[in-house]
């Protein structure tokens, strides 16, 4: 865990104007920047920067955040990456007690060595007959092979060596992974006579390669080896690349290897990444639910391609979001991504795409897989299928219809079926709401009265001692608590809303700060004007909490309920002081 502190500071140091300019273009307007937004077309400026609350909020798609929020929303970085690429902008070093150190020299020492090898891929490439006549024949173009930073790994033991020369023997190439050492101590290229392709990180650092073999040769493909820069099982090929494509599109497609993400661009198809040799990893997933809410894998039709799918749908279950959608597309036996674009054309994938099985009926037909269904025994064995699977489904709605679908199969009520699973069902209160005496303030005169707050964090030190009393027990109160806290502590200003919005963990609350950090920073009033709007806001929190109080009276009258004599009392004196608080005079 970081110290919320911590995340305070890191935000307090960085300029949210200055991040992301290096990403989008911002022009001034009024108090704030605008742009066209990054996570979705648009032709008007609709993406607002404010500098005085260091967030951001897109008026067309609703996008918001912090600096946090945009590294990962738009370099697709867990919040951990996020903290510690802002925290080392800033000079900062992140607290975790149980991380190693890490050897920031190391990592720059294996970054040059990858680079420089890639440049020298890349001039290997332009030298070889053989190299470029196998991406022309695989139907590329001299573009498409700069855009990914393909090249050619010569079939020499010690090629590198002519780039590195004195560096030969340096303990970098060996930790990169870019040359192996034998039992004799002599060292020779680990990539030869293959084709190259670099594979980056979210933040464009090239951290590893693949190898595709020309001609017959094992193995086909060939990876970079883990090192500490690279992780298969965190790492996604084209994701880099494909980025502003599938932000476009509204969905990242995965696709089994290098040569399937290169083509579908070749062919226009931009929204396309692969993993890396390895099975689809819960990593991948977060990586790719943070680029799309739609993700669509697509597989060979054959059994490995089934298997594949099969561990990828495991790898989805406790990602999954009644917001998100993810499908599976199996192509023909005969198609990879490649040569099915290639036949078939560009509009018939995107076909493929839409048409492809949902998550829920994808899994249905793994459950269903060599049983009859017409006896007992099978439609047991589906449900003792099931349990493996439907209750890892982190999406309620989703798993809910998936319990429906299989009860219809094995004959069961969705209740049976769910007992079956250990599944516990939601519990559904039947009780009308009744008037309990407690004090519980209407969300919106409460909502402003935060909004000016935040905008104006000066005023938090004229507010009413009775402030909380009024404010009840919903989710503005509580962070009517925390503003209050901040101010007896610290001290209270814009920038502590945007802290808190980070290190929130309660949803509800976090909902109403976003809002409230989305309010324009735009003809902000005047210190006195400024205090009236908080004495109006202030007396209408009153009135509404009377109304409030009022209506749950009579409702409980009209229902038959005895009223006690201090509520009878209340019946009679609460117009009267709400006459008196709409007057402007003080209640006694």
């Amino acid at each position: 865990m970081i110290p919320e502190s911590f995340i305070q500071d890191v935000l307090a140091r960085t300029d949210i104007v200055s991040l992301i300019e290096r990403y989008v273009p911002l022009k001034k307007s009024g108090a704030n920047y605008m742009a066209c937004c990054p996570f979705h077309n648009e032709k008007s400026a609709s993406f607002s920067v404010s500098p005085t609350k260091q967030f951001y909020h897109c008026f067309g798609c609703g996008a918001h955040g912090t600096a946090i929020g945009f590294l990962m929303e738009y370099s697709g970085m867990s919040f951990l990456e996020a903290i510690k690429d802002l925290a080392q902008q800033a000079g900062l070093k992140v607290p975790e007690d149980d991380a190693p150190p890490v050897d920031r020299s190391q990592i720059s020492s294996l970054l040059d060595a990858m680079g420089r090898a890639t440049r020298f891929y890349r001039e290997q490439l332009k030298q070889s007959p053989k190299a470029i006549e196998y991406l022309k024949q695989r139907g590329l173009t001299g573009e498409i092979a700069a855009r990914f930073g393909i090249g050619y790994a010569p079939d020499d033991w010690q090629g590198l060596h002519t780039v590195f020369a004195n560096d030969y023997d340096s303990l970098a190439l060996l930790e990169a992974g870019l040359v192996i050492q034998n039992d004799t101590g002599r060292r020779y290229d680990r990539f030869r006579d293959r084709v190259m392709f670099p594979i980056l990180d979210q933040r464009g650092n090239i951290v590893g390669f693949g190898g595709r073999v020309i001609g017959q040769g094992e193995p086909k493909y060939l990876n970079s080896p883990e090192t500490p820069l690279f992780e298969k099982g965190r790492e996604l090929y084209g994701l880099f690349q494909a980025r502003q494509a599938i932000r476009e599109s509204g969905v990242v497609v995965v696709v089994e290897g290098y040569m399937d993400v290169v083509a579908l661009a070749q062919y226009g198809f931009g929204s396309a990444v692969a993993t890396l040799g390895t099975a689809t990893t819960a990593t991948h997933i977060q990586k790719l639910f943070r680029q799309s809410e739609k993700v669509v894998f697509c597989f060979d039709g054959d059994n490995a391609g089934r298997k594949a799918a099969r561990r990828a749908l495991e790898s989805c279950l406790d990602q999954l979001a009644d917001d998100r959608e993810v499908r599976f597309l199996f192509l023909p036996p005969e198609h990879d991504p490649d040569s099915f674009v290639r036949e078939q054309g560009l509009e018939a994938f995107h076909r493929a795409i839409h048409d492809a099985l949902p998550l829920s009926e994808f899994l249905l037909r793994e459950l269903r897989s060599g049983l009859n269904l017409a006896t007992a025994e099978d439609r047991a064995k589906l449900v003792h299928e099931a349990k493996a699977l439907i209750p890892k489904i982190s999406a309620p709605v989703l798993q809910l219809q998936t319990i429906r679908m299989v009860a219809q199969d094995v004959d069961m009520s969705p209740d049976e079926v769910s007992q079956a699973l250990g599944i516990r069902a939601p519990a559904h209160s039947k009780t009308a709401p009744r008037y309990a005496g407690r004090r519980t303030a209407p969300a919106g005169p409460l909502r402003q009265l935060l909004r000016l707050l935040s905008s104006q964090p000066i005023l938090i030190g004229a507010l009413p001692a009775d402030t909380l009393h009024l404010a009840g027990d919903g989710p503005e109160a509580g962070i009517l608590q925390v503003f209050l806290d901040a101010h007896e502590n610290n001290g209270f200003s814009a920038s502590t809303v945007t802290a808190l919005f980070e290190a929130c963990q309660d949803e509800a609350q976090k909902n109403v700060l976003g809002e409230l950090l989305q309010a324009s920073d735009e003809g902000r009033a005047e210190e006195k004007a400024a205090k009236e709007e908080l004495d109006g806001h202030i007396t209408n929190l009153r009135i509404a909490l009377i109304d409030h109080e009022l209506a749950a009276l009579h409702q409980r009258d009209r229902q038959g309920g005895q009223l006690s004599t201090d509520e009878k009392r209340l019946l009679v004196t609460l117009p009267a002081q709400k006459q008196a608080l709409r007057a402007g005079q003080k209640i006694r």
